[in-house]
């Protein structure tokens, strides 16, 4: 008769470092706190766009303007997201600013670009460009 070997002994499974969960969880909070920065940085952006005089005279003009409100329907507003650049150093100044109105019938697109001028914003270009009809130049009634 021919005896058998019994079976070798089972090892346990070896014990994981852990190295790999820790670098996910590592990776997904850099890109947590990424998406973080990157909104702050954004939302500062249109706050800071928001509170310069340029934009809030451009806002103001348009806002008020006859031909705006009949054409959109008022009471027009503003909206949130606004886009562009204000540079101002020294005495001078340039800005082109985007920003979005809506009234009661439409939305529109405003288009506003301006210098500094012996101290003071003058638009070279105030645009509404409307969901539908024609575009509305403010400056130029």
């Amino acid at each position: 008769m021919t005896t058998v070997p019994p079976p070798p002994p089972v090892q346990p499974p070896a014990k994981s470092s852990g190295c790999g969960k820790w670098l996910l969880i590592g990776c997904g909070v850099v890109v947590v706190l990424g998406a973080i920065a990157a909104c702050v940085i954004t939302f500062g952006v249109f706050y800071a766009i928001k509170k310069t005089d340029v934009y809030k005279m451009a806002r103001d003009k348009v806002t008020t303007d006859a031909r705006v409100n009949a054409a959109l329907g008022a009471p027009v507003e503003a909206g949130f997201w606004v886009t562009g650049s204000v540079n101002i150093d020294g005495s001078g100044g340039t800005a082109n600013v985007k920003f979005p109105v809506s009234g009661s019938k439409l939305g529109a697109k405003v288009n506003a670009e301006a210098t500094i001028e012996n101290g003071a914003w003058v638009f070279k270009q105030l645009l509404v460009h409307p969901d539908s009809g024609p575009d509305i130049d403010v400056l130029h009634p």
